[in-house]
């Protein structure tokens, strides 16, 4: 069954081969609509198909048209207007739009002036000089094409974990309904949670492999088998992923979710330790060597494992051998945050600029999620292109949040807030008096992202030293695969927020996940407290948090390290302001 994201995914495929054969601007902008409000629903369109086709062109961002492909895909699993399209234009042209500033208007000058379809003939082209001569490029666009290509090159390698998820899940569905599997999990960097992932391993324990393998292959995520032995296996999915399937005894099982699992510099800090102590620790299991044999000790689970080496059994977000053997022999192990420790968002848009649910849609569906508090942050003016809000509309936005409140349950909060811009030549676009009577302020950077690195620093740092700020958001403005985080001294950034009492936000949205996870280790090394926030435009976006809470396991943080697990009043305690 097609996920949403992959059917998003498709739609978006299609709106970026018709922008770049020049279609009507309305014709593409439709596709993108209808692929982000599919990617954003809570119920799964294939289910939808199923039950009542036509019943997914009554969803609002969806119109007819749209919904009879999306029909035609899911029952089908093909799209003949996307087959169409990608006969006159090669595919690989679409990893050109991988490169930042690179959108489908110039891919398709850079493949009729030159005839360049992919990334190595751009970077051929460039670096030959020719790019630069094409109208509306330039020796800055050339070099900044050239300085984006490792980013379009990862992008090509890895998926957000977030895509990984769904798949995941599907495969796991499959596998489990064949008889002949006995154990199941997943390794790798999915299990360790990283933000994007490169593959998928799957472990199995069973007795037939041959059936395990036959089953794998017969699932309809599976485009063709890479690779096929007496007990490895490896496809690849449609979606391009590649899975890498090991049949391993019950004996075995343990040592090689461990092994798999990783990381490779958590594995061989491990090894060292087990080498102390006269053991050998491999995918099969712990092995003592007694009179010049090698003599099975443990391997059947992970407990048995790390057991053998006097250690706990490390969460995967943990394993990537930074500290996690320190913690383990001071007895320290941190408790990690978990999603249910969240007790509000402070970041989230409304209809009132850029979002898609209006101000009580975003607060209901907060409270069904059991928060005990919410900031309305919707954005200020200099963010024209989402109809920022000027001192009066944000005004008349709060009067509303005060006609709200007064309806809300008992201990909700519903906070006055907004995501205030700080100004390319410093400073915030909206006044000091204005900013004093909200609740919650979170400050950010949307214009002048390429300003030298003394220039960015000391804009945030201005920000953070202003008292009515509470929090930066997304911090250093990267897109995971598509744009490199802008030039920013994260140092100096935490040292001033902690000078001034100041938060600094982890934006779940699994496309930013900003902090990252060293920087927000580093945070909680100086006291820093992070927010995760879901940055969520619409009631479904909420749902990301959890993406958020992953991200911040993998830095080590405890719910004491998060400034959202406290109740309203501890938060403001925590910023140093009275009640």
């Amino acid at each position: 069954m097609l996920t949403n994201a992959q059917i998003a995914a498709t739609l978006e495929q299609v709106a970026d081969l018709l922008e770049f054969q020049g279609a009507n601007a309305f014709r593409v902008r439709a596709y993108r609509n209808a692929a982000r409000v599919i990617r954003n629903l809570t119920h799964e369109v294939a289910r939808l198909v199923a039950e009542a086709p036509h019943t997914l062109a009554e969803i609002d961002g969806i119109g007819t048209a749209v919904a009879e492909k999306c029909v035609t895909l899911v029952q089908t699993g093909r799209l003949p207007q996307l087959e169409a399209l990608l006969d006159e234009i090669p595919e690989s042209v679409l990893t050109l739009l991988r490169i930042p500033g690179v959108g489908p208007r110039k891919a398709a000058v850079l493949y009729r002036e030159l005839g360049v379809a992919t990334l190595d003939q751009l970077r051929a082209a460039c670096e030959a000089q020719q790019v630069r001569a094409l109208k509306g490029f330039g020796a800055k666009t050339e070099q900044a094409i050239l300085d984006g290509l490792p980013v379009a090159e990862a992008a090509g390698q890895r998926v957000y974990w977030a895509e990984a998820e769904p798949l995941v899940a599907q495969l796991r569905d499959h596998l489990q309904a064949c008889a002949a599997v006995d154990q199941l999990e997943f390794a790798g960097s999915y299990r360790r949670g990283k933000e994007t992932v490169g593959d998928l391993d799957a472990l199995v324990v069973s007795t037939a492999p041959h059936e395990v393998m036959e089953h794998l292959a017969s699932s309809r995520l599976v485009a063709e088998t890479l690779a096929r032995g007496d007990t490895k296996m490896s496809v690849r999915l449609a979606t391009g992923l590649q899975v890498d399937l090991r049949v391993v005894p019950p004996a075995s099982f343990g040592a090689a979710l461990q092994y798999f699992t990783g990381s490779k510099e958590h594995n061989v800090a491990l090894r060292s330790r087990a080498k102390q102590r006269g053991l050998k620790i491999n995918e099969y299991g712990v092995y003592r060597t007694v009179e010049g044999a090698e003599q099975y000790v443990a391997g059947a689970t992970e407990e048995d494992v790390y057991g053998c080496l006097g250690l706990p059994v490390f969460p995967p977000e943990l394993r990537e051998a930074r500290q996690e053997f320190h913690w383990a022999d001071a007895g320290q192990l941190p408790e990690l945050v978990v999603e249910r420790d969240v007790r509000g968002d402070l970041h989230m848009h409304t209809t009132a600029t850029d979002g898609v649910d209006s101000l009580p849609d975003m607060v209901a569906a907060a409270q069904r999620r059991g928060w005990e508090y919410v900031a309305i942050t919707d954005h200020s003016q200099r963010v024209t292109m989402a109809r920022g809000l000027d001192p009066h509309r944000l005004l008349a936005q709060w009067r509303e949040i005060d006609a709200l409140q007064a309806q809300a349950p008992a201990g909700f909060r519903i906070l006055k807030g907004i995501e205030v811009d700080i100004l390319e030549k410093g400073g915030l676009d909206l006044p000091d008096d204005v900013l004093a009577q909200a609740d919650w302020v979170v400050a950010s950077i949307h214009y002048g992202q390429r300003q030298p690195r003394a220039q960015i620093t000391a804009r945030i740092v201005q920000a953070l030293a202003n008292p009515h700020v509470s929090a930066i958001a997304h911090p250093t403005g990267r897109l995971l695969l598509r744009r490199d985080p802008y030039d920013v001294d994260v140092t100096a950034m935490l040292q001033a927020a902690k000078e001034y009492g100041k938060c600094l936000e982890l934006n779940a949205n699994p496309m930013r996940l900003d902090l990252d996870d060293v920087d927000c280790a580093a945070a909680r090394e100086l006291g820093v407290p992070i927010v995760i926030c879901t940055d969520a435009h619409s009631v479904e976006g909420l749902d990301v948090m959890r993406y958020g809470v992953l991200q911040a396991r993998r830095a080590g943080l405890t719910a004491a390290d998060v400034a959202n697990t406290r109740s309203w009043s501890q938060l403001r305690q925590l910023l140093g302001r009275a009640e």
